[in-house]
């Protein structure tokens, strides 16, 4: 699965030329969903990012991921979702669920990453990710425990379901109150997609205020 950031359109310079010929027409740095999910709190504006540990452009947006999400008022809730389209995602996805429910926090999540990228660790199966969960201080009884529980089984389905449901074709993709989508494609580029991020969480704010 390629990352919107690595698609690159046969008719792009088609197009670019189509545009400047007639005008150019304005675009929104997202897409509007043609159907609307349910948000967990109607009450905040939720914004989803979906991830994957394996995906480069993932590992390099997350510092400022953690940055944007940090300084979020109290009425936006920032929800990390991995994607899975496979069963190869579906393992790192689990891993996600796994930590979680071993209550590892952030620096968790960030190392998981760093492994993977920095380090070339090959973490694709229990085996492998119980050696690194190992290093966090997980017994590997414990982390099997997690990893195969029912709690996590239900999640990565829910992931499963959800990936499908956004209409995901790559990572990293971010989710606005349940109605928009961004992601390299729509914005352009990482600036861009934060820039729409803004835009989006200020306009449902706002929103949200009128109720």
């Amino acid at each position: 699965m390629r990352t919107p950031f690595m698609r690159l359109p046969l008719l792009t310079g088609l197009l670019v030329l189509l545009l400047a010929t007639f005008g150019a027409v304005h675009a929104e740095p997202w897409a509007e969903l043609p159907q609307a999910q349910p948000t967990r709190n109607p009450a905040k504006v939720e914004v989803i990012e979906f991830f994957w540990y394996g995906c480069p452009h993932c590992y390099a947006v997350e510092p400022r991921v953690a940055q944007w999400a940090k300084r979020q008022p109290a009425t936006v809730e920032f929800i990390r979702i991995p994607a899975v389209f496979n069963q190869r995602w579906a393992v790192l996805g689990r891993a996600y669920y796994a930590m979680q429910q071993l209550k590892l926090g952030d620096d968790a999540h960030r190392a998981l990453f760093d492994a993977i990228h920095r380090d070339h660790k090959n973490l694709s199966d229990e085996a492998s990710l119980a050696e690194f969960f190992a290093g966090l201080g997980v017994s590997k009884e414990k982390f099997h425990e997690a990893f195969t529980s029912f709690d996590v089984d239900s999640k990565v389905g829910r992931a499963n379901r959800m990936t499908a449901a956004y209409g995901l074709e790559g990572v990293p993709t971010f989710i606005v109150n349940g109605k928009y989508r961004i992601d390299g494609t729509t914005a352009g580029s990482e600036e861009g997609m934060f820039i729409a991020l803004d835009q989006l969480v200020a306009r449902e704010l706002k929103a949200l205020g009128t109720r």
